[in-house]
């Protein structure tokens, strides 16, 4: 079974923002492979977006490098 949050990073994005448009931004930003993206709106009525990166990239050392964590 494929877990979705395995590997993966959420932002909050623009509530005008398609699938297509986060992932094309998201791999050009930080030069990454995207391998799936959900999105919901919260009860506040901000989009997030779970960004799903392919094998070869660890949301991990992400998320250091640009220093979310």
């Amino acid at each position: 079974m494929d877990n979705m949050y395995e590997n993966a990073l959420i932002f909050i994005v623009d509530r005008r923002a398609t699938k297509h448009e986060i992932k094309n931004a998201f791999e050009k930003l930080y030069k990454v492979k995207v391998v799936k993206i959900n999105t919901l709106i919260t009860p506040q009525g901000k989009k997030k977006a779970f960004i799903k990166l392919s094998p070869e990239h660890s949301a991990l050392d992400l998320a250091t490098e640009v220093g979310i964590i």
